[in-house]
């Protein structure tokens, strides 16, 4: 493989941690500064190459089963158009040995959503593994702005817990992977949630919400310069977020012993989202004695997905999965794919 990969486990003797991460830093620096430049808080820059944002249906023909996060009507929803309604379409395969189900959150810098590349085509790829898939459609900006998207999210990770043996998964078997501005969501997901709210009137509302394991692909960590995504501030937060909000979402502040073990892939050059995002949360993630693992590429494009035909980065699916196999969540043989299962409704 002509790219480096910086695969570090919390678990090595500190020497080798120490030695690996002081590489790793001194490589790291010249690229994020780049990287951190091309994105700084006064001069946002959009993802390269990413299509005009467009309205996503709610039954947006993934080949799963779409269903409503509320059935009766989203909280704080403005209107009533495919923008306003979030929902989570559920793929199943044939076998899932390990009952493992699998919250994908698509980028798209919290103003549109990377539906088929980071969406669809991750949901097949775990079903071919075994593993269930949930793909989210949460609410964007600038029309919907901080706590939407993270209750939208929440919201469907208790959806996945309450219907757990409807889905045959294990309630403490429901890992979120998120990419780009997804990947922040999902480690605000895994930073910011609760065990339910016991009194309340729904039985879903009374189900935690917190993720059983992190994946996180070319996330957007922090919200604080230098090294924040422009757009992906802008349009989770508008204009004029005060400081404290910011220090709260910036989630490599937020990590604490009980944060979920995370599986984090990013590479130096990205151009879009700074590498230093996933170095402060596998930093962080470290020093709270979370389990972690992060694969560091030297080079690739941002949103990348499972880089099919890349020869750099095409490896990192497999790094994946073989932790997912070592801590549980993943069997050691790929299953037929099943994704038109039919689906009980929500309860």
């Amino acid at each position: 493989m002509k790219g480096l990969n910086l695969g570090l486990h919390r678990d090595q003797p500190w020497w080798i941690f120490n030695l690996a991460t002081s590489a790793m830093v001194s490589l790291l620096l010249l690229g994020s500064s780049i990287a951190a430049g091309q994105t700084s808080e006064k001069t946002p820059v959009p993802p390269a190459s990413k299509p005009a944002p467009t309205p996503v249906k709610v039954d947006a023909g993934l080949g799963g089963k779409t269903v409503l996060l509320w059935p009766q009507g989203a909280p704080k929803a403005v209107g009533k158009t495919s923008a306003d309604v979030p929902t989570m379409t559920i793929y199943l395969p044939t076998h899932n040995t390990t009952k493992t189900g699998v919250l994908i959150a698509p980028g798209g810098g919290y103003s549109y959503l990377s539906m088929h590349h980071e969406g669809e085509d991750i949901a097949h790829w775990l079903n071919a593994r075994g593993v269930a898939a949930f793909v989210l459609k949460y609410r964007l900006g600038p029309v919907y702005h901080h706590p939407i998207e993270l209750n939208d999210a929440q919201r469907a990770l208790r959806l996945m817990r309450k219907n757990a043996a409807d889905y045959s998964i294990e309630p403490d078997h429901i890992g979120m992977w998120g990419f780009s501005a997804g990947g922040h969501l999902a480690a605000t997901a895994g930073t910011h949630y609760d065990s339910g709210n016991t009194q309340s009137q729904d039985a879903i509302e009374k189900t935690s919400c917190r993720p059983d394991f992190l994946i996180l692909a070319y996330p957007v960590i922090t919200l604080l310069v230098p090294n924040t995504h422009g757009v992906s501030r802008k349009y989770l937060l508008g204009d004029d977020a005060p400081q404290a909000l910011l220090n709260n979402l910036s989630d490599e502040t937020q990590v604490n012993k009980d944060t979920p073990p995370t599986f984090l892939f990013a590479t130096t050059d990205d151009g879009i989202v700074p590498v230093m995002n996933s170095v402060a949360f596998y930093t962080a993630l470290v020093k709270a004695g979370v389990p972690a693992e992060m694969h560091l590429f030297q080079h690739g494009n941002h949103g990348s997905g499972l880089a099919e035909g890349n020869p750099q980065l095409s490896v990192w699916p497999e790094l994946l999965i073989k932790w997912m196999r070592e801590r549980g969540y993943a069997s050691a043989n790929d299953a037929p794919v099943n994704p038109v299962a039919t689906m009980p409704a929500p309860r």
